[in-house]
Formats: C-alpha cells, sequence, structure tokens
C-alpha cells in the first residue's frame, strides 16, 4: 500500500510541476506577470543569443520527442515502472521547458508591431483561444491520462490500466491534431512579433510539423486501417481542406502523446 501512495504522490507531484509550467508558459509568451519574457531587449550579442535560444528549443524538442517514441518507451519501463512512465516523462518535459524560461535571451528588434487597439485586442483573443483550445483539446480526450495521473490512480485503486478508445470528439472531427492548432495560434498571435518571438515560434511551427509525422507514424502502427481511413477524411490541422465525413460514434484519435 505504501507503494501504491508513494507512486500516486509521484504522479501528482509531477502534475503540479507541469500545470505550474504550463500557466507560466502563458505568461512567459504573453509576456504577462512573471519575471523573464520571451520577448524584451537583447542581453548579449545577437549571434550569441540566437546560439542559446536554439540550443534550449532543441533540448525540449529532442527530449520530447524522442521520450514519446515506442521504441525509447520500452526500453525506458524497464528503469522505470511502467505506471510512472507518463508521469515522469511529463515532469521532464515540465523541467526542458523551465530550463528554456531561466536561460531564454530576447533578441530585441520588432519584426511587426500592431497599435491599433482593436488588432491588438483581436490578435492577444487569438493567443488566449490557443491556448484555450490546447487545454480543451486535452480534456477531450482525457487529460489526466494524457498527463500520468490516471496511470497511478488506477494504481492506487489497485486496478489495471486499460488503454483510451479511439475517438473523435469535438473538433477531433474537424483536424486530426486540434491541440497543436492551439499551439499555432498561442506562438503567433502577437500584437508584437520580436526577433526571439520570431524565432521560437518558427522553431516551434517547424517542430509540430516534424512530430506529427512520427506520431501518425505511431498511431498507424497502434490503430492501424482505422486510423489511416480517419487520416483521409479529416484534415491535419486547416479544417474543411478536405471532405470529413463523420467519424462513427465509438471511434476517434487518441491526442497526440508528444
Amino acid at each position: 500500500m505504501l507503494k501504491r501512495i508513494g507512486f500516486f504522490a509521484y504522479g501528482v507531484v509531477c502534475y503540479a510541476i507541469f500545470f505550474g509550467t504550463f500557466l507560466y508558459a502563458i505568461g512567459f509568451i504573453g509576456g504577462l506577470f512573471v519575471p523573464t519574457k520571451l520577448d524584451g531587449p537583447p542581453t548579449g550579442p545577437l549571434a550569441r543569443g540566437i546560439a542559446i535560444d536554439a540550443g534550449l528549443l532543441a533540448v525540449f524538442a529532442i527530449q520530447h520527442s524522442i521520450m514519446a517514441r515506442r521504441w525509447f518507451k520500452q526500453a525506458w519501463t524497464r528503469v522505470v515502472p511502467p505506471v510512472l512512465e507518463r508521469s515522469t516523462y511529463v515532469v521532464l518535459s515540465s523541467l526542458a521547458l523551465i530550463l528554456l524560461f531561466w536561460q531564454w535571451r530576447p533578441l530585441g528588434g520588432v519584426v511587426w508591431s500592431v497599435t491599433d487597439p482593436i488588432g491588438r485586442a483581436v490578435l492577444l483573443s487569438l493567443f488566449a483561444f490557443g491556448f484555450g483550445l490546447v487545454l480543451v483539446s486535452t480534456f477531450l480526450i482525457n487529460h489526466f491520462d494524457l498527463f500520468g495521473l490516471r496511470q497511478v490512480w488506477l494504481f492506487l485503486l489497485g486496478k489495471p490500466y486499460t488503454r483510451l478508445k479511439f475517438g473523435t470528439p469535438g473538433p477531433y472531427r474537424l483536424v486530426r491534431h486540434p491541440l497543436y492548432v492551439g499551439w499555432f495560434f498561442a506562438f503567433w498571435m502577437t500584437p508584437t512579433m520580436t526577433y526571439a518571438h520570431l524565432l521560437f515560434a518558427i522553431a516551434t511551427a517547424a517542430y509540430i510539423l516534424i512530430a506529427i509525422q512520427f506520431e501518425e507514424r505511431d498511431l498507424v502502427h497502434e490503430y492501424g486501417p482505422m486510423y489511416e481511413d480517419y487520416r483521409r477524411r479529416v484534415p491535419m490541422l486547416i479544417p474543411f481542406t478536405r471532405g470529413t465525413a463523420k467519424a462513427p460514434p465509438a471511434l476517434a484519435p487518441e491526442a497526440g502523446r508528444d
């Protein structure tokens, strides 16, 4: 019983770290209420700042993507108990982001600046929409499984873990990756686009497009023709760009595990 309680406590702590990191990310990207921000005056030579920022983004991308792959999970769970695999992934991803927040170098410069109050309000609303879509998307497919709490809760109760069913709730009927669509809004919708913000937005957009390829390969391996059919009918990121016949109610994709 102590082992179950310990594992559950570990999962709760990992989730708390993640949720605090998520809230900090809103302030960091939006320049709101946090001590370090994505934008700002340069803190050193431009080339040095770009190199540091690119390195921080690479650390997150490599950790986040490699640890999500099936081959890594199979090896990793020989070291970490399977029930803690997701929580450990979540906390290490959070720590990679915390490192980025801590060591990020603003680069100065302005690519665009919207001064019209209505224009600024629209862009800030779309920024908020992006983060809201990210959070809502996780709850639509099971937020607590995605971030490891369901696994440790079932273990605490002495129940076996059951895989989530394939499903297309809400926006998953319009695009295959609404969570990533939310990130695009969150990263690009800003009234003032600085050099550092542009670097961040381009790098994360490239990472998302690459990660989708690996993720969908894993989903095809896991769900086979079911996911192939879904992929043929529903566009990846942009709604209404191909035929989107309704999916059977019982079928839907598990959200991205990256």
